[in-house]
């Protein structure tokens, strides 16, 4: 039986992902004689340090403590995505992954490690007070978040609704930390709209892949028959489950691989191919992305470049490329494991390198301005620690908040305000204009 996939997406605040649970291997499967001895040696030298812990170190902790901070040291070190999730931890897990829940509706992830928003979701109430892709969070409430995990941090941000919580984050070209001031709520996420632009130009834009996304797709696509060319926008699409990125790609892709997926199991391996049945091969497209644009969305838009079905316009995708699956420790505690990076049609990797677009476009003003925070990352806690130290006891400036009511890019205003959909369109006429001529 084939696993049903899904990201595992770290501090992903507002929709439900799909678990893969499966069994902890046996530690010795398998092993020759040589490499069971060294197990045997390194467990030794494990359970040694455990017990000196135990019996010297200043304050009383119990073996249970000892051994899940052991195990959070391990999981943290392996990569920013792999985490041990205690009892608490699991039982969250299954909250977030169930539907409805309070939160702030954000995606966040480890960059330099530094935690760093990937992408607000339209209408929560992190878009409502203004978060945007590419904050690096300092604070939440009055905690510092460096070196705090992942975890920690989605729980402290994750609560009841209708309560209030102060995100301190430092913005790339602001000369000070700014606070933004949220209200929880329960997160409810329509995940594609659609609009028209001129008339014949149909614009499909995909907040998050949720298992509703290729029937919604389907649905947009049926209903503008008449439409000569297509514009999805995937601009801070924090991805979500693997089977909708697949459907979608497949919608416009009739054959070949849309993306693979590798790892050290073989059993983890995956090639998911396009079928020609229900295919649009001949409509143009454009596809938006920009740093905000993760998993699945770098799936889609990383495949439909390789196939050369669509034109990729914006900025440079987030870089999330990596599997994860659950795997359980016990009934009440588990384990959050990188298995395998996913390949695009060419070969190439996401992880941590992303999609570049066709046409790179800079959003607003077309100004090619300095990446910030584009240095490694003892530089850039060095710079958040010195971020720390300027709000210490003074009122840090506040994050201008959103109205939903002006986010309405489809009028002839917004188009021209938005110049990474403005040339999308520009694009499109002239892939429109080719098509007639072929």
């Amino acid at each position: 039986m084939k696993k049903k996939r899904g990201f595992i997406a770290a501090g992903f605040l507002s929709t439900a992902t799909a678990l893969t649970l499966i069994t902890t291997p046996n530690l010795f499967a398998k092993s020759d004689t040589n490499t069971t001895v060294s197990k045997l040696e390194a467990l030794t030298k494990f359970t040694r340090v455990i017990g000196t812990v135990e019996k010297y170190y200043v304050d009383d902790l119990t073996i249970n403590e000892i051994i899940n901070k052991a195990i959070k040291g391990l999981m943290a070190n392996l990569d920013a995505h792999s985490s041990f999730l205690d009892a608490k931890s699991f039982k969250e897990m299954k909250i977030q992954t169930s539907g409805e829940f309070g939160g702030l509706g954000i995606t966040v992830g480890m960059r330099d490690g530094a935690l760093t928003v990937i992408a607000p979701l339209d209408g929560t109430p992190a878009y409502k007070a203004g978060l945007k892709s590419g904050d690096i969070i300092l604070k939440i409430n009055n905690q510092s978040t460096l070196n705090m995990t992942l975890d920690e941090a989605v729980s402290l941000m994750r609560g009841k609704p209708k309560t209030k919580i102060n995100l301190t984050i430092v913005r790339k070209n602001e000369p000070k930390p700014l606070v933004v001031t949220i209200v929880r709520d329960i997160i409810k996420i329509q995940s594609v709209y659609t609009k028209k632009i001129e008339n014949d130009i149909l614009y499909i834009r995909v907040v998050s892949f949720d298992k509703k996304v290729v029937k919604d797709i389907k649905k947009a696509l049926t209903d503008n028959p008449s439409a000569k060319g297509i514009i999805i926008d995937l601009r801070n699409n924090p991805g979500g489950l693997l089977d909708q990125a697949v459907g979608t790609v497949d919608l416009f892709v009739d054959e070949g691989v849309i993306v693979s997926q590798k790892g050290r199991v073989k059993n983890e391996n995956e090639v998911y191919k396009a079928h020609k049945k229900g295919t649009y091969t001949n409509i143009p497209i454009v596809v938006l992305v920009n740093g905000g644009s993760a998993s699945a969305s770098e799936i889609v838009s990383g495949s439909l470049q390789d196939h050369r079905r669509a034109v990729i316009v914006g900025e440079k995708t987030f870089g999330k490329g990596s599997v994860q699956i659950i795997m359980p420790v016990n009934e009440t505690e588990a384990m959050r494991l990188t298995i395998a990076r996913y390949y695009l049609p060419s070969g190439r990797t996401i992880q941590a390198v992303g999609v570049t677009p066709d046409i790179v476009v800079p959003f607003g003003k077309v100004t090619i301005e300095k990446d910030t925070f584009s240095i490694k990352e003892a530089e850039l806690k060095k710079h958040l620690k010195s971020e720390l130290e300027k709000i210490e006891g003074k009122k840090e400036d506040k994050a201008e908040k959103v109205d939903p009511k002006k986010e309405n890019i489809i009028t002839k205003e917004d188009l021209y305000n938005d110049n990474q959909l403005k040339e999308g369109v520009d694009i499109l006429r002239a892939l429109i204009i080719t098509q007639k001529q072929k």
